[in-house]
């Protein structure tokens, strides 16, 4: 139980920081950058950590975009997660509900992020709802966006590496 308080304290520091980053960075960058929103439609595969239970993930989502900078931006993220289980059990899908920050880090185009939020279990009767953290890093043009992020989740018995291929816009 401790861990889970540990981690959970952890990641609300770290966004912490990274919005008073984006908060200062704001202030001097705002008068040379046109501030605005994007939008994005992805696709995700993963690969659950419990092999034993989990075979594989799939799932679709769409991300608002907020630029605070040409290399800061706020993120809201929603979707469905389905993740296929082995043997004769139901699967689960989940909708994650994420917040975070992403910080692109090297030419514009690559970028780190990280967004914490919650998952809702809708399918096969499930009532487990979990918090969930998201850490990845990804490579984004005018319109395209690879990433690779690991999903936490804290009550379920797994978590997933996930590959999120996106098309995105702005509004």
């Amino acid at each position: 139980m401790k861990s889970k308080n540990n981690i959970r304290i952890t990641f609300t520091l770290a966004i912490s920081l990274l919005f008073t980053y984006a908060i200062n960075a704001q202030k001097t960058e705002a008068a040379k950058y046109d501030q605005g929103f994007r939008l994005g439609f992805g696709l995700n595969a993963g690969v659950p950590t419990d092999e034993d239970v989990y075979n594989y993930a799939l799932g679709a989502d769409a991300r608002l975009q907020y630029d605070l900078s040409k290399k800061t931006s706020l993120i809201l993220t929603t979707g469905f997660t389905n993740l296929f289980i082995s043997n004769d059990r139901k699967d689960l899908g989940i909708v994650p509900v994420k917040a975070g920050f992403k910080a692109f880090v090297w030419e514009d185009q690559f970028y780190v992020l990280g967004e914490v939020g919650g998952a809702f279990a809708v399918t096969n009767g499930a009532n487990q709802h979990t918090y969930l953290y998201a850490p990845g890093i990804g490579y984004a043009t005018k319109y395209i966006d690879v990433s690779v992020r690991y999903e936490g989740y804290t009550e379920y018995d797994t978590n997933q590496v996930a590959l999120r291929l996106a098309y995105g816009f702005k509004l």
